[in-house]
């Protein structure tokens, strides 16, 4: 048996199957109120379906053009928040959620396998203004009665110096941020003269999302912070997708959504395999969406977990940016396989007509090895000529980055003599 989960206000209490089957079946119990909430919204209410099946995939396009509430299903004076998406693939689309929609997100974050309590700290390192995931972490967070950091990562009062400060100073035992920002983070401990793995001993996981991850970085990670790193899915539009259970394995949270994938290529949709994810969020009061189509590459699977929670596994590879078959988790697994003593954390790529080419900070004792080891794994991974580039540590992530304290004011009218009036109406 799947272990036990908070009940929600609805009265359902998710995990409570006891296989597949039995999965099924709760979803099934659940999708006719979930296609009747659908009909009550504009988008949804003029077309035509009797089952899931019966209906073509919702977009991300659709989404933009349903702009601002062509997808409410309830009277706005039912909404507790309004939310839009980051846009990397574009304009933002919106998203917005009842309170009972609240109490199915907040239950889904807290689910996470290293469990959250009074005794934590939670340092939340993920956006707010706008986006979904901030709001989540704190208030799963205040669910749990932990203390909640809101450094956010779009303000200039949390810069990369700031945060080490604050994951020292405040004791902080879960962080919950980018997996890259983990790798900064460290940086920027260094240069404060701060060991990672030895100087923040409160730090007992770090809980990351929003971009792909592979294994190699993944163990990276952990071995730099000496901390157990924690993996979850999800997306403004949709909330928390999949989360780690005990055994590390990335689970679909299907007792709370019906997914599907799709092959891009054929257009066959399958409830598992390598495609494209397609999910209908169940319990969703706000804003019901049906087979929406997110656009991610993953490959999802039915197979028995020593979890016990019979929920299906994923493995997110990201979106590809070109036809070549390069995903930014294998290009990434191949950069963090070379020897942790090569010291190399950042990197981009670019791939054209002329092959792929890949810049990585290292220094210039490692600086032909680690060329040389890149290049050969590329190019037995993938058919692609691949250049690859060693630049000076700090040629990517500049120093200033990792050591700047800017100071932050609020707008004045004021000023004494000999002081910068030239800055009454700044904000820093």
């Amino acid at each position: 048996m799947p272990r036990a989960m908070t009940a929600l206000g609805d009265g359902t209490a998710p995990g409570d199957w006891a296989d597949f089957a039995g999965l099924a079946k709760l979803q099934q119990e659940q999708l006719p109120a979930t296609l009747a909430a659908a009909r009550r919204s504009p988008f949804y209410r003029d077309r035509t379906f009797t089952t899931l099946a019966d209906l073509p995939l919702t977009t991300k396009a659709d989404l933009r053009d349903a702009y601002p509430f062509g997808m409410l299903a309830v009277d706005r004076a039912q909404l507790a928040t309004y939310h839009e998406s980051s846009g990397t693939t574009g304009t933002p689309t919106a998203s917005y959620y009842t309170e009972a929609d609240w109490r199915d997100l907040t239950e889904r974050y807290t689910r996470i396998a290293v469990g959250i309590g009074p005794a934590d700290t939670l340092m939340v390192r993920t956006p707010y203004a706008l986006m979904l995931t901030g709001h989540v972490a704190q208030a799963g967070a205040r669910s749990r009665g932990a203390t909640v950091v809101p450094a956010d990562n779009r303000s200039a009062a949390t810069p990369y110096a700031k945060v080490v400060t604050l994951l020292h100073d405040l004791d902080v035992t879960l962080t919950w941020s980018l997996p890259t920002d983990t790798l900064l983070w460290a940086a920027a401990a260094r240069h404060a003269g701060l060991d990672p793995g030895r100087d923040f001993p409160a730090l007992r996981a770090l809980l990351v999302a929003g971009e792909p991850l592979s294994r190699a970085k993944r163990d990276r990670i952990a071995e730099i912070w000496r901390a157990p790193v924690v993996e979850e899915y999800g997306a403004s539009e949709t909330g928390g997708l999949a989360g780690e259970c005990p055994h590390g394995t990335l689970h679909l949270w299907a007792d709370r959504a019906i997914f599907e994938v799709l092959d891009p290529a054929t257009g066959r949709i399958s409830a598992d395999g390598a495609g494209e994810l397609v999910v209908t969020p169940l319990f969703r009061e706000a804003m019901p969406l049906l087979r929406y189509h997110i656009g991610d590459r993953v490959e999802v699977s039915y197979r028995d977990c020593a979890c016990g929670w019979a929920l299906p596994e994923v493995r997110v590879l990201g979106r590809f940016p070109t036809g070549s078959g390069i995903t930014p988790v294998g290009l990434e697994e191949l950069i963090f396989r070379l020897p942790a003593t090569f010291g190399v954390l950042f990197w981009r790529a670019r791939e054209s007509d002329s092959g792929l080419r890949v810049q990585i900070e290292v220094e210039a004792r490692f600086a032909d090895a680690a060329v040389g080891e890149l290049t050969a794994a590329i190019g037995s991974a993938y058919p692609i000529k691949p250049l690859i580039e060693a630049l000076p540590p700090g040629s990517l992530v500049p120093p200033r980055v990792l050591t700047a304290l800017p100071e932050i004011m609020k707008p004045r009218g004021l000023f004494h003599a000999g002081e910068d009036w030239d800055r009454a109406l700044r904000y820093y």
